[in-house]
């Protein structure tokens, strides 16, 4: 399955103030995030952000900070287990958005567990491994690999962004293209 700009949505788990400096590659994992949501902006998809207990993990960090994105606080592990964040999603996908192109951290907890629950729930799940980090690198590989045995495509941001854009030689595409460079 490919991506379709008009079917999709982005979620961004987790990237928050007092998680991210423990993170391998941290400075990888924002980067990252922050091109998917520039594109996300630029083609029209929702972007939703989940933050765990921000009371004691801090706010989602500066650079991905967005007033575009719906913000929803949570405790549990999964995105799909918080009703509001899954009232929200149901929503999305009953209005035509049934792709879920997903970024985050931790990629063996948070991630894991939404990625599997909603591919479970039927939306189709895109991980984007390289906007995905754990505390552990061998932790991140694991769960790469319980997604992709859960029926989760296993992407990178580039392959993202070139399906979502579909072609060249649009407004998109020239706006976009250098973000990988």
């Amino acid at each position: 399955m490919l991506l379709d700009s008009s079917k999709a949505s982005l979620l961004v788990i987790d990237i928050q103030e007092r998680l991210l400096p423990a993170m391998a590659e941290a400075d990888r994992v924002v980067a990252k995030a922050s091109i998917l949501m520039t594109a996300a902006r630029e083609l029209g998809l929702p972007i939703t952000v989940s933050e765990q207990y921000p009371k004691g993990l801090g706010r989602t960090v500066p650079q991905l900070a967005a007033n575009d994105a719906e913000v929803f606080e949570k405790l549990t592990f999964s995105c799909w287990r918080d009703e509001a964040m899954k009232d929200h999603l149901i929503k999305l996908h009953e209005g035509g958005r049934p792709l879920v192109v997903v970024a985050g951290i931790e990629a063996h907890v948070c991630v894991l567990q939404t990625c599997v629950d909603l591919a479970s729930a039927g939306f189709g799940v895109f991980a984007v491994t390289d906007a995905m980090s754990s505390r552990a690198p061998a932790s991140a590989d694991l769960a790469f690999s319980r997604l992709r045995h859960a029926g989760v495509e296993a992407v990178n941001t580039e392959m993202a962004l070139f399906e979502l854009l579909e072609k060249a030689g649009t407004p998109q595409f020239k706006a976009l293209s250098g973000l990988i460079r």
